[in-house]
């Protein structure tokens, strides 16, 4: 254990499986990345072990810990490649229940298609290594809220009985999340931009809340830019960080240091 606590706080310029090597069996409360999936950009020719991956992950990751994957599919003439259910139900056979399949909606993505909707969304995979031991639910204002008569017991005729209940002032947000993309929605951090596809900090954010606590270790095995890192110091949660790209790692240690420069403000 004195190793791994050793590399809190950390970004290390390594392929993940280094990292997590060093890590003790169930070291990680929670993991929130956005792996390099179906080839949609260049990380600099980088690859990656989906399935060594994808092991280790679970073995790092506490009794109750989460994994949050957020991912999306490529469509090769006309065809999605669905490889982002295909790792679910990868992660699902290592031991990870699917505790949720949720949705990050993008407000102004720019992609269109000639036939068909535009795509405007990505899947956000929570996977749970048990029972998930920590849930801070996000809460949203009900529309109404007191005593009102509520539809109870629809019964074979077809009546409703109604009854008097109360409506509570807030309830758990729905499990799509909404956010803007680009500069000043993502991150006003400009330097993050030169990554190129960054996540926003309010996702990060928003999972780290529900499924962490302050103290906990946060982990991003494909840190990029340094989102989840940023977001986990904000929100008094130890981060550690894998990225092979050594330019991407000096992004990511530059919003850091801002961010520490400027007291976590």
């Amino acid at each position: 254990m004195e190793v791994g606590l050793a590399m809190l706080d950390s970004i290390f310029h390594e392929d993940c499986l280094d990292t997590m090597a060093r890590m003790p069996d169930g070291f990680v409360d929670l993991t929130v990345t956005s792996p390099p999936y179906d080839n949609l950009r260049d990380y600099d020719g980088y690859l990656w072990d989906f399935d060594g991956i994808a092991a280790e992950l679970y073995r790092v990751t506490k009794p109750g810990g989460v994994l949050v994957w957020v991912v999306g599919d490529k469509i090769i003439k006309g065809n999605r490649t669905l490889t982002s259910f295909k790792q679910a139900i990868a992660f699902q056979a290592l031991g990870f229940r699917v505790h949720d399949v949720m949705i990050y909606k993008k407000k102004n993505t720019p992609f269109m298609r000639s036939n068909a909707y535009t795509n405007c969304y990505e899947f956000m995979f929570v996977l749970a290594k048990g029972a998930p031991s920590t849930f801070n639910p996000i809460q949203e204002a009900t529309v109404r809220s007191g005593l009102e008569k509520l539809v109870s017991n629809k019964k074979a005729d077809g009546m409703n009985n109604k009854v008097m209940g109360n409506l509570k002032k807030f309830k758990n947000r729905t499990n799509i999340w909404e956010y803007a993309v680009g500069l000043g929605g993502s991150t006003r951090d400009k330097v993050a931009f030169q990554h190129p596809a960054i996540f926003p900090e309010q996702l990060a954010n928003d999972h780290i809340l529900s499924w962490s606590n302050p103290g906990d270790v946060v982990y991003d095995p494909f840190m990029g830019s340094g989102t989840t890192a940023k977001m986990a110091l904000l929100n008094d949660r130890h981060f550690i960080g894998s990225e092979m790209s050594a330019k991407y790692c000096a992004v990511a240690e530059e919003r850091l240091n801002g961010l520490l420069l400027e007291g976590k403000k």
